[in-house]
């Protein structure tokens, strides 16, 4: 553990490498929490209702998912200039993202209340426009690429699987949807995930209080035990990216757990694949 519960629903962690530091989301309370790894310190932004998901630009800043839509922080700023709503209706919220290697960042939405089939997944494109590439899904989650970039793994936790796509790296959009891994109930459900430097997946399992590492065949490969039962999400990080950085949560707990909220950092012997960053 290497923060305090600072986060009543912890989500999104990254590593940004031209910062130094990592950062992920208090995500219903609409703030961006960032650590410094050398001292400890942890600073908060306020962005909106919601701050869903983000990634580093590479000019600088932040791109990030807002409630209804994306928005992207300048260097230095402290307030997110908005590219505008998406949709109207205040029961939807964005909830995960990522890029592609082309420098696109998706991210995915859901109902306030998880109910099914309303949640879609969109692409923001550096130039600022903003398109949805899939609908029908209800737990929009995480979203990674493989090392090559030709695979895009994905979770819609309602489903209990982890899908992977073949991608078009031209138009951005996502083909062939297979089941990569499906995950019995009991062992929890699959969230947030990340790609090793191996090609493994690392996937959060929200109420299984772990971490399970699999192989690009979806072969279940080792289990890292947490000591909450709410992880959300796990990116790689670190100068050489070898500390998996974990977020956990203590949204809707019925008992509560002392370290529920807290950042969880693990060294692993195992390196990871460096995310790309947005390129508008």
């Amino acid at each position: 553990m290497v923060t305090d519960p600072l986060a009543q629903h912890g989500e999104g962690v990254i590593w940004d490498k031209s910062a130094g530091v990592v950062r992920w989301v208090d995500l219903l309370r609409g703030d961006i929490l960032t650590l410094v790894p050398a001292t400890g310190n942890v600073g908060r932004l306020h962005v909106g209702p919601v701050a869903a998901a983000m990634r580093p630009r590479r000019t600088g800043g932040l791109v990030i998912a807002l409630e209804r839509g994306f928005g992207l922080l300048d260097p230095g700023s402290d307030a997110p200039t908005s590219l505008g709503d998406l949709w109207t209706d205040s029961s939807i919220r964005m909830n995960d993202g990522g890029c592609d290697p082309q420098g696109r960042f998706y991210c995915g939405s859901m109902a306030y209340d998880a109910s099914p089939g309303r949640g879609a997944v969109y692409r923001l494109d550096p130039d600022g426009s903003a398109v949805a590439i899939m609908s029908g899904v209800t737990i929009s989650n995480g979203i990674a690429w493989s090392g090559d970039g030709s695979t895009v793994y994905y979770v819609d936790s309602a489903t209990q699987r982890v899908a992977a796509y073949d991608f078009d790296s031209t138009a951005g959009t996502l083909r062939k949807g297979r089941t990569l891994v499906e995950v019995a109930p009991e062992d929890g459900t699959p969230d947030g995930m990340t790609v090793d430097g191996e090609g493994y997946l690392w996937v959060a399992m929200w109420g299984g209080a772990a971490v399970r590492r699999y192989s690009p065949t979806g072969q279940l490969d080792d289990i890292v035990a947490l000591p909450v039962r709410q992880v959300t999400a796990c990116a790689f990080g670190g100068p050489n990216l070898d500390d998996l950085y974990v977020t956990t949560s203590r949204e809707g707990l019925d008992q509560p757990e002392a370290a529920a909220g807290a950042l969880f950092r693990m060294r692993l012997g195992i390196t990871g694949f460096p995310l790309p960053e947005f390129a508008g």
